[in-house]
């Protein structure tokens, strides 16, 4: 497990990434990082709780999937938060089939809570989040045929939902791109130059070989202010 204790926005973060002991199975292994993680936050004053954001890894279509199963129950009422998962081998180092990143962060004064925003109806990632200002998207994807109609689809629904939460692109403080192993990354950049005039201090990129469905060619996840 590897711990980062950070200043950002003027709030205070924590960001926990580590793979799973092995175990009898993929749930198994989700329920034991987390105890884990539980654990560390409990040292900083914090829980579960105060999660905004995880990213979930599996080595395997089967370990995604079960390894999400068992997140949506140990992140449920006050823990819920901003998600995303998915499936990639070279990821791990070890024999675990299940990583998790986790992202806490504490805000300006203890009786902050978070503000919940489900998808209509209600799908097993939350929609965003507000906490302390700070404006929390899940992964946002599409199945259509080709990347070009990906972006055309997930960018205009990720605007939605800034504007829905109080915010805008003109307010996105970091944007992170998982893109499918398939694709071309300067293809991405240009796409999404193409359709977002915003200058987004922190871009990140990172190659994915599988979501929680096939089909999927990139999933974007977004973080802004208010």
């Amino acid at each position: 497990m590897r711990k980062r204790l950070f200043s950002w926005l003027g709030r205070e973060f924590i960001e926990l990434t580590g793979e799973a002991k092995p175990a009898a199975s993929a749930t198994e292994e989700a329920k034991g990082i987390f105890e884990r993680y539980e654990q560390e936050l409990r040292g900083h004053g914090l829980s579960l709780d105060h999660t905004v954001r995880t990213r979930l890894w599996g080595k395997d279509r089967d370990s995604r999937d079960l390894g999400s199963t068992e997140r949506v129950k140990i992140l449920s009422g006050k823990a819920r938060s901003a998600s995303s998962s998915f499936i990639s081998p070279t990821h791990f180092d070890s024999g675990g089939r299940v990583a998790i990143d986790l992202l806490a962060m504490g805000p300006s004064r203890p009786d902050l809570q978070k503000v919940l925003k489900e998808y209509e109806p209600p799908i097993t990632p939350l929609r965003y989040l507000i906490y302390d200002s700070v404006v929390v998207l899940s992964g946002v994807t599409a199945v259509l045929p080709a990347l070009e109609e990906q972006m055309g689809d997930i960018l205009p629904r990720i605007e939605g939902s800034l504007k829905d939460a109080g915010s805008s692109w003109k307010q996105a403080v970091q944007a992170s791109f998982l893109l499918h192993r398939s694709q071309n990354l300067e293809t991405l950049k240009a796409l999404f130059e193409k359709q977002v005039k915003a200058n987004i201090p922190q871009m990140e990129y990172f190659y994915v070989d599988g979501y929680s469905s096939a089909g999927k060619l990139i999933e974007i996840e977004v973080t802004a202010t208010i």
